[in-house]
């Protein structure tokens, strides 16, 4: 068993798992996550969508905890818990009164070897699945960034949305998904992360008793298909039924861990405002494309950022075009503010904005114990709980030559693939995206 402390004590159990543990006694209250190791990177040809079915299937019971006990446990305690899968992960988290927690360290150990997967759940489950993927395909920008991510991911899994093809979501099988739940679900493929009004000792104690001879699984599959170089710039048009076009722009982007993150992280702040996992930002109406694109009526909204990932990714930059307006225009005003700040056109005074909102944006979404536990797991996912602790110090770290090198280095339009979604006329005639 090996130990390591600061703010977090952080303890690998016998059978792998990965425990991080964090006190905050402002508040009576625990956010308690497991991350496992697998998301649609995970995923081969024919079994897309399937680590997201199976996060769906964890929800509906177990002997002990049969469908819908929790739900209503877990209400009638004063707590939430949720689940997400992305790229890189599958997460499940409750946050609880303290005095509660245990029924959720019960749950999650329980459903670590035991869900069922009953055969008409399973069947149940594709309808809600197919609908979940008929609902995404409503929006314009669904199909724009799914055709956009299969240009520019070629052979890396990074190819498929999270939600898998329509293909995939009609033939995978109740076998298929118990088979990647067993590949996938172990203690040496999780981490689990406890922040709140707890003491440590205790807390751990707890946990090993649960997860503690929950025996270990065959170390999973590696992934190992890499993308290739780019040999440059690639285009995709999409051509659907839509009130506006759209324009999606994504340049090959390091891995979290790569010196080069953090620097091209506040190049993005700089170009389109501060972002944070998953998209969220603050505003960014002091950016430059929003003042190019937006204040100049030749969009109606831009944006952009860039997720850490364990495997390099995508930059993006997105704008939806004023209606008035065309593509080319609004490409060409991309393209122009782009090139200058890939020029060397930052300030100091620019750079030290886009670190001051970085450094909000941050704060703002670390504020909550549950923010707390789930960058604790996220980073320990591609790297360790640390990049969460010195991210701050890392921002401040960069400097303005640095910033500079690497807009140049990456804002190459040979590395990015262009997409644009082209309103197409519907049945009736129209151009009009509401009836989808």
């Amino acid at each position: 068993m090996e130990s390591q402390r600061s703010q977090v004590t952080r303890q690998v159990l016998d059978n792998g798992l990965v425990v991080l543990l964090k006190e905050a006694h402002s508040a009576p209250v625990i956010s308690w996550w497991v991350l496992y190791r697998v998301g649609s990177r995970n995923e081969r040809t024919g079994q897309t969508g399937i680590s997201h079915w199976v996060e769906h299937m964890m929800f509906k019971g177990t002997e002990k905890f049969p469908g819908g006990f929790l739900d209503q446990a877990i209400d009638r305690e004063g707590g939430v818990w949720n689940a997400q899968t992305s790229f890189d992960y599958t997460a499940y988290y409750e946050t609880m009164p303290a005095a509660q927690i245990d029924l959720a360290l019960q749950a999650e150990a329980d459903r670590m070897t035991n869900a069922l997967f009953d055969r008409a759940e399973v069947e149940s489950e594709r309808t809600v699945i197919i609908s979940e993927r008929q609902g995404s395909e409503n929006s314009p920008t669904f199909w724009l960034f799914e055709e956009t991510r299969a240009a520019a991911f070629r052979v890396h899994p990074y190819h498929h949305q999270i939600i898998g093809d329509m293909a995939d979501l009609h033939t995978i099988t109740r076998d298929d998904l118990y088979s990647h739940y067993r590949t996938y679900y172990s203690p040496n493929n999780a981490i689990v992360v406890a922040v709140g009004d707890f003491d440590t000792a205790q807390m751990l104690e707890r946990i090993e008793s649960l997860f503690g001879d929950v025996p270990p699984g065959s170390p999973p599959p590696s992934v190992t298909r890499a993308e290739p170089p780019q040999q440059g710039e690639r285009f995709v048009r999409v051509e659907r039924p839509g009130n506006a076009s759209h324009i999606y722009l994504g340049y090959r982007s390091p891995e979290a861990v790569h010196p080069d993150w953090f620097k091209l992280a506040l190049v993005d702040s700089v170009l389109a405002g501060a972002s944070a996992p998953g998209g969220n930002g603050i505003g960014n109406r002091t950016s430059r494309l929003y003042k190019a694109l937006v204040e100049s009526e030749l969009a109606t909204g831009v944006g952009g950022g860039m997720n850490p990932s364990i495997d390099p990714h995508l930059f993006s930059i997105t704008a939806t075009v004023r209606d008035g307006r065309t593509l080319e225009e609004v490409q060409a005003a991309l393209d122009a503010e782009i090139d200058r700040v890939a020029g060397g056109d930052i300030t100091q005074v620019e750079l030290d904005k886009a670190k001051k909102q970085a450094k909000a944006l941050f704060a703002y979404g670390t504020e909550s114990v549950t923010g707390q536990a789930f960058w604790l797991a996220f980073s320990e996912n591609f790297s360790s709980y640390s990049w969460y602790e010195h991210y701050l110090q890392h921002l401040d770290a960069v400097t303005l030559e640095e910033v500079q090198d690497a807009a140049q280095r990456y804002l190459r339009r040979s590395q990015r693939t262009v997409g644009w979604f082209v309103p197409a006329p519907d049945e009736q005639g129209g151009v009009d995206g509401s009836k989808q």
